[in-house]
């Protein structure tokens, strides 16, 4: 779509706007605001007339800049708490507190809910002002949050950020006139959702891709590539039948070392070292060392050493955690150790390592460790559950030639997905184009709206 400029542009003298529409005022944003007033948390819900849902952080929908209410949370707010605070359609929502290095505080959304309901302490409830169009302003606040206009309001003394409201509100932006915030809005409403879609369409490929994937690999292992090849029963409900000329034994029968884990303590972190692994490392399905976020002297590390060094072609577990069940292997001779949520297994002469890692990354061996979680302030599952974990194990000859076989297969797989990540990278890379060009006047979206 190409879309015509403005006629003629004036300089706005705000660096992050540049050149705007001709016709159109320069201002702070606080003029597009009636009030701003923090949330309140409330008490635990009691089943009375105090009951009201209550808008989390977690209830933003970042894409689509509006409240999710799909499963309120419910607090107890009493009467006069609520003065200021019940929200309205045309609200919108200020984080004023969370964030992190890579989602900054001061995301603002659009509360577009029928239902009244307050918003927590972390944000604040920000009534637009009579004159202004709030889904525009959505997506004004959505542009400046592209540009990071709102670090240069957070305030951080201690381990969370805060967003000074009073000066982020302060910052400069570009009205137009009320019949064209409302043209603006209108167009980014129908473009913005084109493209959600498109977005949309891409994760449920992936989606597909890893059902694939995981099906592919869960075939390989439990049926072998011979699909003549005489079954016997596995003993094993969730594993079925195998080969009949295959072995199917507990993964402590297949390990050259007691299947270990890392320290249980937490050593003194320093800024460069030897890097320590933990699950979040290995969330992908490889050991990715940028996500390292500490390092341990070489003398801890040596003394780690004696209950256990990283080997070329041990796998690793996650087995505490949401990611509970994920696993890599080690394929460098990088020097490293490991957090205590992950399992070290390594394999003896009688079992392929790669062989095993994709059984363990079959869904049978994934549906087995669900079963078996357990719960406390987080899913995890015992050491003593794992290595009690079955597998399969058809001869070498037969491990080679099934790890070669998912090596091509995956690879496919990959380059497909990694395909779709990239699609889904342009389409939200063009999403944060258009909304900024539309709402700083680089592009003239009224006789688009008209059509």
């Amino acid at each position: 779509m190409t879309l015509p400029r403005y006629p003629n542009y004036k300089d706005s003298g705000v660096e992050w706007l540049g050149e705007v529409p001709g016709h159109w005022e320069v201002d702070r944003l606080k003029w597009s605001t009636l009030a701003c007033k923090n949330g309140i948390w409330g008490d635990e819900p009691k089943q009375n007339d105090d009951d009201i849902p209550c808008v989390r952080v977690a209830d933003f929908d970042r894409q689509k800049l509006r409240v999710e209410l799909s499963e309120p949370t419910i607090r107890n707010v009493t009467e006069k708490e609520r003065n200021g605070r019940v929200l309205k359609q045309g609200d919108l929502l200020l984080e004023k507190s969370g964030g992190g290095e890579f989602q900054p505080v001061g995301c603002v959304v659009l509360y577009d809910d029928p239902l009244p309901a307050v918003c927590s302490n972390f944000v604040a409830r920000v009534q637009v002002a009579a004159g202004m169009n709030a889904p525009f302003w959505r997506y004004v606040h959505a542009a400046a949050y592209a540009v990071r206009l709102n670090t240069r309001s957070i305030k951080q003394t201690s381990g969370i950020q805060n967003l000074d409201q009073q000066q982020y509100l302060d910052e400069l932006a570009a009205f137009p006139p009320l019949p064209e915030q409302t043209q603006i809005a209108a167009f980014l409403d129908r473009e913005t959702a084109k493209i959600d879609e498109l977005v949309a369409e891409q994760r449920r490929l992936m989606a597909l891709l890893k059902e694939k994937r995981q099906a592919v690999i869960s075939h390989a292992v439990t049926r072998g590539l011979n699909p003549d090849a005489p079954m016997k029963p596995s003993g094993i409900e969730l594993l079925g039948g195998v080969p009949e000329h295959w072995e199917v034994l507990p993964l402590k029968r297949i390990v050259s070392i007691p299947i270990t884990d890392g320290p249980h303590e937490t050593p003194q972190f320093i800024d460069e070292g030897v890097p320590f692994v933990s699950a979040e490392a290995v969330s992908s399905g490889t050991i990715n060392f940028s996500k390292v976020r500490a390092c341990i002297s070489a003398a801890d590390n040596a003394r780690y050493s004696l209950k256990y060094s990283p080997k070329l072609h041990d796998i690793y577990m996650v087995k505490s955690g949401a990611t509970t069940g994920i696993t890599a292997i080690v394929e460098d001779r990088t020097d490293f150790n490991i957090w205590s949520p992950l399992a070290a297994i390594r394999c003896n002469s009688g079992s392929l390592p790669h062989f095993v890692l994709n059984f363990m990354r079959s869904r049978h061996f994934q549906e087995a460790v669900t079963l078996n979680w357990s719960f406390g302030t987080q899913q995890n599952i015992g050491m003593g559950v794992i290595e009690n974990l079955a597998c399969t194990v058809p001869p070498m000859v037969e491990q080679v030639q099934i790890a070669e076989f998912l090596k091509t297969e995956v690879i496919k797989f990959d380059t497909l997905t990694t395909e779709a990540q990239r699609a889904i990278a342009l389409l939200q890379e063009r999403r944060t184009a258009l909304i900024s060009a539309a709402v700083i006047g680089q592009i003239d979206v009224r006789g688009a709206v008209a059509a």
